[in-house]
């Protein structure tokens, strides 16, 4: 799986650039209402997603597994802490955050991988903190295409493995971390609008 994450990262910068994913704009939204000023980002990347909030005076840290994907960060200008590492590997550091955002990750971890993961981020929050995640929906086109690992749980290419959720299996996994709001968001293609687009849910959880 990083392997395949490595030899794409070169791609993704040319395909994205830097213009941040609709979630993360309305993540930022939401935490500037909320007095947000420090944030954790699992699943950095290159810092496509996390500029949106430096630009908007939120202080990010980052962990990312691909140094290629650090090193493009650095390249263009992000000096920010980044872990590198595995989510898996949580906590890096002992600091508590006012939020946690992670884009598109959180599908791609087996069961027993997104229990620690959603445990992991909890226990990172400050009282009252939020974090948001965005992951893949039973909605999305490829629901349901590739070979079948378990419920709701597909290959859908070689080393891609993606869990879907819907309604009932984010309660089941996010009820007992604070789930405040489940919403749908359609994510387009931004380099390619021809290109079908990401159906996301937007997870929303508040540390009581």
């Amino acid at each position: 799986m990083t392997e395949f994450w490595e030899s794409s990262f070169i791609e993704k910068q040319t395909m994205w650039g830097f213009v941040p994913s609709d979630s993360a704009i309305l993540t930022k939204d939401f935490f500037l209402e909320k007095n947000v000023k420090d944030i954790l980002i699992p699943g950095f990347g290159y810092g496509r997603n996390a500029k949106v909030f430096i630009d908007h005076g939120i202080d990010v840290t980052g962990i990312e597994i691909s140094k290629t994907a650090i090193g493009l960060a650095r390249d263009n200008g992000l000096t920010m802490p980044i872990h590198h590492g595995s989510v898996a590997d949580m906590p890096f550091d002992d600091k508590l955050y006012d939020g946690i955002f992670s884009y598109a990750l959180i599908h791609l971890l087996n069961e027993r991988e997104r229990e620690k993961f959603i445990q992991s981020c909890y226990n990172q929050l400050k009282p009252n903190g939020y974090m948001i995640f965005t992951s893949i929906s039973k909605e999305a086109p490829m629901y349901g295409k590739g070979k079948r690992l378990g419920k709701d749980y597909f290959e859908i290419m070689d080393g891609v493995k993606m869990y879907f959720y819907d309604s009932d299996s984010i309660k089941q996994e996010f009820e007992e971390y604070g789930l405040i709001e489940i919403s749908e968001i359609v994510e387009p293609h931004k380099d390619d609008e021809t290109k079908p687009p990401f159906t996301f849910s937007m997870i929303k959880c508040q540390k009581k």
